[in-house]
């Protein structure tokens, strides 16, 4: 009788340390991205991803995010980087945000759709959770180059099943307050309302772990 008591009472506390680990343990989060999460034209301090870092710093101890990103960065040089990221960071979750410099420049999209899937292949056989931005260009390539670029994303999230982040920048582009003279990447002030949009979508990626 006293062993199935103490049997019970060891199955309830893996359950419950089981239900709050995202409560009591650290867990981070690696931004995979381009300059508009690098944070062409302004400090790294001042980017979107060090703003959720000091609030999650305040607000959220047991969270951590990590900026991994690269101006100029493609899915290419996204992929050739991962293996020592991975390596180096040891990360819960990582947040692809990758994609946009291939579009601008006309790449191959089906090169740019096999790099995507590579990168979440590669970080789901290690056990590591996958999101995926959308990634939207402006339609100088034409509207079916346009088209079949932002569909790139969807049909790797749908087959991969994994999230898929709405593109932050939509939120941003259009107004001229929050974006640089050269009317693609986000300026200064543009990164507190990025953090403002993006942190609740990766804070929940966090605390669903």
């Amino acid at each position: 009788m006293f062993k199935k008591f103490l049997y019970i009472i060891v199955v309830i506390g893996l359950a419950v340390s089981c239900s709050v680990r995202a409560a009591d343990t650290n867990v981070s989060l690696l931004v995979l991205g381009d300059s508009l999460s690098a944070g062409y034209g302004i400090a790294e301090a001042d980017t979107w991803v060090a703003e959720i870092d000091r609030t999650w710093s305040l607000h959220h101890p047991n969270l951590r995010i990590i900026n991994a990103s690269i101006s100029g960065e493609t899915t290419q040089g996204g992929l050739a980087r991962l293996e020592s990221l991975i390596d180096r960071h040891q990360p819960d979750i990582v947040f692809i945000e990758l994609g946009g410099n291939d579009g601008l420049r006309g790449f191959n999209l089906d090169t740019m759709e096999s790099n995507l899937r590579e990168m979440v292949t590669i970080l789901q056989s290690r056990n590591i959770q996958v999101a995926l931005s959308e990634v939207e260009i402006p339609p100088n390539l034409g509207r079916r180059y346009t088209r079949m670029f932002r569909d790139v994303f969807h049909t790797v999230a749908d087959d991969k099943g994994i999230p898929l982040i709405p593109f932050f920048m939509r939120e941003v582009a259009l107004n001229a307050e929050y974006m640089q003279a050269d009317g693609i990447h986000p300026n200064l002030a543009a990164q507190p309302v990025i953090a403002d949009i993006m942190e609740p979508q990766l804070r929940a990626l966090l605390e669903a772990l």
